[in-house]
């Protein structure tokens, strides 16, 4: 069946509305997690139709919403320098982690009020392998703590990454101290 000339520029015109929402959900809900779809749809430019022809729930934008945020930090931490001492490698990792969370936090609490159990989880695979890779390399090198299994340390460090996210948003740990007050939270618990 050949396409009709008016098809390509609809579909075209589709996949602009849809970046459209998708970044405007991820700004909007970097501040506010209870961004509504009406916020949403204005700031994107769109009508709310055109919102929930794309989206069909609130919980399907802000799933997109935080695919888009995690496709954009695997690009930054795909390219980090994770060589050598697992140490210096993990602060390089941390330093990176913690500006994406930082950055995504509240769309992330977003996403836990809404999404199926386990989901968020099952979206932040890849990140999790890059940090339980680099705690098995510092295992093997010996400066990282074995008595506990792999799998916790790096529960813990997502823990304290997003725990810091949410002690920044309540006005009880400065911005400007946050990366260090982690690294030297997830450096503890990864060597005690």
């Amino acid at each position: 069946m050949a396409a009709t000339p008016g098809g390509s520029r609809r579909r075209a015109d589709a996949e602009r509305n849809i970046a459209r929402i998708v970044s405007a959900a991820r700004e909007l809900m970097s501040s506010n997690p209870n961004a509504t779809t009406d916020d949403i749809a204005q700031a994107a430019g769109v009508g709310r139709m055109t919102l929930y022809g794309h989206f069909r729930t609130r919980a399907d934008l802000i799933e997109a919403a935080l695919m888009d945020a995690l496709r954009a930090g695997e690009e930054t931490l795909s390219s980090l320098d994770l060589a050598g001492d697992a140490r210096d490698a993990m602060t390089r990792l941390l330093a990176s982690s913690w500006e994406l969370v930082a950055e995504s936090a509240a769309l992330l609490t977003a996403a836990e009020g809404v999404l199926p159990a386990g989901r968020v989880r099952e979206l932040h695979a890849e990140p999790a392998e890059r940090m339980a890779e680099l705690i098995r390399r510092g295992q093997e090198q010996g400066v990282f703590r074995t008595d506990l299994p792999t799998t916790w340390l790096v529960s813990m460090t997502h823990y304290i990454l997003h725990g810091a996210a949410n002690e920044v948003r309540a006005g009880r740990l400065p911005s400007h101290d946050a990366a260090d007050v982690v690294t030297k939270s997830i450096h503890a618990v990864l060597t005690s």
